[in-house]
């Protein structure tokens, strides 16, 4: 029988063995499962899916607050960073499965950040080479551009030449092809009532300017998926997932922006307008680049693969409900 670790403290190597242990009341393996990104939007869903699965959850935390606020949600904690690639390589080794979640959205760095992201893959992928130890790699649907049609799970991403953050699907398929168990979670936007992907801006936006807009006549998509519904596929990913495979948290393949702009509008009591492309720049600011892309997005496959199906509230309810 292995030693559990204080959830009143910070997680020592020696207090685990590195062997995971059935768990008799839910007939699954119990494992170990150590989340980069544990304190964020996801991962604060993640932690309790895991936990009530029977797993246990080590917290990634470079801060006391952030560590104390995983102690209050059950896991345990080590301390380190996306930065120090040696706190991601111990933090793996002392796992059964890893789930990367984290990154750094500081769009003023952000092609150096999707190389650091791709260097944390890589330490992460690095202590798992050999084993049957799951690693899952969050990614982004808009990875694919598949003019026309939703894109699918085996869409490849357009490489990281022409999209820099497909630098976390490359260095994924890499420790794939090493033998490693990684694969891939491209997300949509992830919602709750209180946040919403890139929508939450669009929202700050809308409040700054007095309007709320979409361009053109709004009908370019946008997939979606509610973020409890998003976190139980990640379990899923973990317990059943299969080297090199992609799978996409999808529940809605494609709400078009009028109807986005609208609940804005509806929810902050602001009108409702269009944008030309010439004034988008200057209406959504860094947004700009992202707002009129359509880009709708398939789940059928991880469905069928992993037996998911998404139950919760859509986006435009989440929207339309007050925080």
């Amino acid at each position: 029988m292995r030693l559990r670790a204080s959830s009143t403290s910070t997680l020592r190597d020696e207090e685990i063995e590195n062997e995971p242990v059935e768990n008799e009341l839910e007939g699954v393996v119990e494992m170990r499962v150590f989340i980069t990104g544990a304190t964020g939007f996801v991962g604060t869903a993640l932690i309790p899916e895991l936990i009530n699965a029977g797993h246990k959850v080590i917290g990634l935390s470079r801060s006391d607050a952030g560590a104390k606020s995983l102690v209050a949600a059950g896991a345990q904690v080590h301390r380190g960073d996306l930065e120090d690639l040696e706190s991601l390589r111990s933090g793996a080794a002392m796992s059964d499965g890893v789930i990367h979640l984290a990154f750094n959205h500081d769009f003023s760095k952000y092609m150096d950040n999707c190389q650091a992201d791709r260097r944390a893959i890589e330490a992460l992928g690095s202590v798992l080479a050999g084993s049957d130890r799951p690693l899952v790699v969050t990614s982004g649907t808009g990875m694919v551009m598949t003019p026309g049609r939703a894109a699918t799970e085996d869409d490849p991403a357009l490489p990281s030449s022409m999209m820099p953050r497909s630098a976390s699907e490359e260095a994924t398929l890499e420790l794939a092809a090493r033998g490693v168990r990684a694969s891939v979670m491209r997300l949509p936007q992830v919602h709750d009532r209180f946040k919403a992907g890139l929508i939450t801006p669009m929202v700050e936006i809308a409040r700054a300017k007095g309007v709320s807009a979409y361009v053109g006549d709004g009908s370019n998509r946008w997939p979606a998926s509610h973020v409890l519904d998003t976190a139980r596929l990640y379990r899923l990913a973990l317990e059943k997932g299969t080297a090199g495979a992609r799978f996409h948290a999808v529940a809605e393949e494609g709400v078009p922006l009028r109807l986005i702009a609208e609940a804005i509008g509806r929810r902050i009591n602001v009108p409702v307008v269009s944008k030309t492309p010439e004034e988008t720049s200057e209406h959504f600011g860094w947004l700009a680049f992202l707002v009129d892309r359509d880009i709708p997005a398939s789940s059928a496959l991880t469905q069928e693969r992993l037996g998911w199906r998404p139950t919760q509230t859509g986006l435009i309810a989440d929207l339309e409900r007050p925080a």
